[in-house]
């Protein structure tokens, strides 16, 4: 495995030119995987509302975001496999991107056209799908970046680039579907359809780069073969999310589970589970010699190295990475709804979403990017969440003030600063925490871990917001006042985690 990833790495080089030419195609990269993130999240919490679906079933659908801390579970496979057709092309990173990118864009356009949400369960499947797919598109890309920059220095800027595509692209996602759907004549099918189209266009700017050193012959011949293979996994793919989704809802109806029913404790033991059982395993795990068939196996591993590396400081990381971006997280689902509640137009709000916070992004982005190349990570770490945590409470301030655009403008401005710096200071601190043997593994494994508790509570927050109610309480006031909080809980790690050094390879493989 080491071998493969310094070939790969190797490989990666000769594609892709250093400096300005790494940035941009990391900007183009981050902006593929953005564009259809706030379409299962944020613009789909508002189309649900819409259409009158209630708030605990919005927040239902925000545990479709749950879907990407799962990706260890099918990472390894890019990894270790490419895509027939693509893969022997373009190699296997750009292969399995543009896979994910034509599996974006039929997702997003069914989603489009059942945009009546007239049967949730049709809307439930192709989020989760395209879910699915924008996590794969991360996965081949973040592994592809840890193999061009192994190195703090290296990091700071490809992740500033990389963040700057993803969030130029959740702002002209968010603000462009909300601007479209409230045309005349255009509405929710417009806007997805719109979002996807544009969604798409990278993929044939990618066709047309040069082939990877390691592979060749036809161009046309790799790329029909690339398409037939994708249209056979798409084929496959939906039919065995259908399949799953109708019996895990048959077993839940037959054991009294109904919208009303509270599940965050289920979601919470059964997503955990993996987790506990690898930390239970841990004392067993750090005595493994490097022949032992768990370190070397293909599915278990980069995660069983992870743990072997770290030791029980790993569990202090899991700790640490849990709570890191919870406010952001937190926001990300009901923050729109709240606006909307409090009388802003769907044009307001994409308004707000545009210029005002793709200049806060790009510069909160930017900044935590120089941070993280040049300052010590304790305090990068610290400046983060604590920009992050005022975000959320900009919106309990926005709360109490008139309807305002520019009120709105100066939340939308402190949330998108605070999440953009976060954002690009957790990038580095996860990429360098990674083994470069398993680029992919294990940055999915981290940083799908770091997303579980916070959506999770994401998940179940109209249950909160809705529970402080009828406490007598202004619900979302105390959500965003906790969310905050929560971010700032992050700091009390810091004196722990920023000792943790990895334990020395013992396989000079």
């Amino acid at each position: 495995m080491a071998s493969q990833a310094q070939g790969s790495s190797a490989s990666a080089g000769q594609v892709v030119p250093r400096g300005l030419g790494r940035q941009a195609l990391y900007v183009l990269l981050g902006f593929s995987a953005g564009l259809p993130f706030y379409m299962f999240s944020t613009v789909l919490s508002l189309r649900l509302q819409a259409h009158e679906v209630g708030l605990v079933v919005i927040g239902f659908f925000a545990w479709v975001q749950l879907l990407p801390t799962f990706k260890f579970l099918w990472a390894p496979l890019l990894d270790r496999y490419e895509i027939p057709g693509f893969g022997r092309f373009w190699g296997k990173r750009r292969g399995w991107i543009m896979l994910a990118q034509l599996g974006i864009f039929v997702s997003m356009a069914v989603m489009g056209l059942t945009s009546s949400d007239a049967n949730l369960g049709i809307t439930a499947l192709f989020a989760v799908l395209l879910a699915f797919w924008t996590t794969t598109l991360e996965i081949a890309a973040d592994a592809w970046r840890i193999e061009l920059a192994p190195t703090q220095e290296e990091q700071g800027p490809l992740a500033a680039a990389n963040l700057w595509g993803y969030r130029t692209a959740m702002v002209a996602a968010g603000s462009g579907a909300l601007l479209v759907a409230d045309q005349p004549g255009w509405g929710w099918t417009g806007a997805y359809l719109a979002i996807a189209a544009v969604a798409f266009l990278p993929f044939p700017l990618l066709a047309a780069m040069r082939p990877d050193p390691d592979h060749g012959g036809s161009r046309s011949g790799a790329l029909l073969t690339g398409l037939g293979a994708s249209g056979l996994i798409l084929g496959v793919l939906i039919a065995v999310v259908a399949a799953v989704g109708w019996l895990l809802l048959g077993a839940a109806s037959g054991i009294g589970i109904s919208g009303q029913t509270n599940v965050t404790p289920y979601v919470l033991v059964i997503c955990m589970l993996p987790f506990l059982a690898m930390a239970a395993a841990l004392p067993k795990i750090r005595t493994l010699p490097p022949t032992a068939p768990a370190r070397r196996s293909v599915a278990l591993g980069p995660y069983v190295d992870f743990f072997w590396r770290y030791g029980f400081m790993a569990l202090a990381l899991m700790a640490f990475v849990s709570i890191y971006r919870m406010g952001d997280v937190l926001a990300l689902n009901l923050s729109k709804p709240m606006i909307r509640g409090l009388g802003y137009s769907l044009t307001e709000i994409g308004l707000a979403d545009s210029y005002v916070a793709l200049v806060s992004s790009i510069v909160g982005v930017g900044l935590g990017g120089w941070m993280a190349a040049r300052w010590r990570q304790g305090w990068t770490l610290a400046i983060g969440a604590g920009f992050a945590a005022l975000g959320n409470f900009g919106f309990v301030w926005l709360a109490h003030q008139p309807v305002d655009g520019m009120a709105l403008y100066i939340a939308t401005a402190a949330d998108q600063f605070g999440n953009g710096m976060a954002g690009a200071v957790f990038v580095v601190y996860l990429s360098l925490l990674v083994n470069p043997r398993y680029p992919g593994a294990q940055y999915a494994f981290l940083s799908g871990f770091a997303f579980l508790l916070p959506r999770l509570l994401s998940g179940a927050g109209g249950s909160i917001v809705e529970a402080f109610d009828r406490a007598g309480y202004r619900g979302f006031d105390l959500f965003f006042l906790l969310s905050g909080l929560l971010s700032l809980a992050a700091l009390l790690f810091l004196p722990l985690i920023t000792r943790a050094r990895a334990r020395p390879a013992d396989d000079p493989a």
